[in-house]
């Protein structure tokens, strides 16, 4: 019985054993797509308009005689006035003074950018 025993015990050792030594491996393969939204691209064109001062109303209005009459301007919070340098200038404008108003939009709603203050008497 005892042989009976050990043989048993060793089938059942050599049908387990290359279970235990087998060596698994498992790859997991992840494909994540993302999905990036529409981009919207808009191009503001600068443009300007020169010429001397008419009119100031500093924080409200400039008006510059251009080439085809006077063109009025409403400055914004964000429009700065600067000299050619491009330092901020703390004396309001006066009539007569060149400047060259940088501007973006349509006639009708013009968003001053910035006056660049050109001759400084």
């Amino acid at each position: 019985m005892k042989k009976k025993t050990k043989t048993i015990v060793a089938l059942a050792c050599a049908l387990v054993a290359p279970l235990a030594f087998a060596q698994t491996s498992t790859t997991t393969t992840e494909q994540t797509t993302t999905t990036q939204p529409e981009t919207t691209t808009e191009t503001a064109t600068t443009t300007y308009a020169s010429g001397p001062v008419t009119t100031y109303e500093p924080g409200k209005t400039i008006v510059v005689r251009g080439e085809q009459g006077p063109v009025s301007f409403a400055l914004g919070t964000a429009a700065r006035i600067v000299d050619r340098a491009g330092k901020v200038v703390t004396a309001p404008l006066r009539a007569g003074q060149k400047v060259r108003v940088y501007y973006t939009g349509p006639t009708e709603s013009r968003t001053v950018e910035r006056v660049v203050v050109e001759d400084e008497d």
